[in-house]
């Protein structure tokens, strides 16, 4: 993890993970968009590591709800 990233995460912003990996950001997104519980987090987290929708789609969210998001992923 890159120094930018350790001091947002340190900063409070994603209150519930202290040490996030990309791995374990996106098994986090893709529960969200699972649960259709997409919200400022999930959001954060999208933008935070610039996750992209075959990634999402590959991890196994469903296609609409990647399509979405579309805005946000690379």
């Amino acid at each position: 993890m890159g120094k930018s990233k350790r001091r947002i995460l340190h900063k409070g912003i994603n209150n519930k993970i202290a040490n996030l990996k990309r791995e374990d950001a996106l098994s986090e997104v893709v529960k969200a968009c699972n649960a259709k519980k997409v919200d400022d987090s999930t959001r954060d987290l999208i933008s935070l590591f610039g996750l992209s929708a075959e990634e999402l789609l590959e991890s196994g969210a469903q296609y609409e709800d990647v399509i979405s998001l579309k805005v946000l992923l690379n």
